[in-house]
C-alpha cells in the first residue's frame, strides 16, 4: 500500500500545481475584486472563445483527477490501519 500511497501524492501533487496554473490562466469574469480596482474593463460581453471553453474542460478534468487522488489517500489512511 506504499506504493499506492505514494503514487497518490505525486499525483496530487502534481495535479496541484497543474490545477492552480489554469485558475490563473482562465479571464476574469468581472464582478470580483479585479473590477474594485478597473481590472474588469475588458470584460466581454459575449460567449467564451473555443480556447476559453477547452481550458474550462481541462481544468475540470484536472480538478477531478486531483479530487480523486484525495479521496484515494483518505481511504487508504482509513483503512490501512
Amino acid at each position: 500500500m506504499n506504493a499506492v500511497r505514494i503514487g497518490l501524492y505525486v499525483i496530487l501533487t502534481i495535479t496541484g500545481v497543474i490545477l492552480t496554473l489554469l485558475i490563473l490562466m482562465h479571464k476574469g469574469k468581472g464582478g470580483g475584486l479585479s473590477d474594485m480596482f478597473g481590472g474588469g474593463m475588458t470584460a466581454s460581453l459575449g460567449s467564451s472563445s473555443v480556447a476559453e471553453r477547452n481550458l474550462s474542460r481541462f481544468t475540470v478534468v484536472i480538478g477531478l483527477i486531483w479530487f480523486t487522488s484525495v479521496v484515494g489517500i483518505g481511504l487508504i489512511d482509513r483503512f490501512d490501519g
